[in-house]
């Protein structure tokens, strides 16, 4: 089964979307026993996948390079 947004048919089941998930972390990913999956935003079939709530609610959660930068302008702002 391929768990898809009703919205945008984005892939749900993707790391990107697991709690696990860390860019910062080896393999980028917070789970020690978790195999590597080289695409990050494409469905997988990961046993320690762990949904984060942003990806079910049916709403978009913004693209984290969007947060980043509201922050950065927030910090900079006159």
């Amino acid at each position: 089964m391929r768990d898809t947004c009703p919205r945008c048919d984005a892939d749900l089941h993707a790391c990107r979307n697991c709690r696990h998930y860390d860019p910062g972390a080896h393999h980028e990913c917070r789970e020690n026993q978790a195999e590597w999956v080289r695409d990050k935003e494409r469905n997988n079939r990961c046993d320690y996948f762990d949904p984060l709530a942003e990806a079910w609610r049916g709403g978009a959660a913004p693209p984290a390079g969007d947060a980043a930068r509201a922050g950065f302008d927030a910090l900079f702002k006159k």
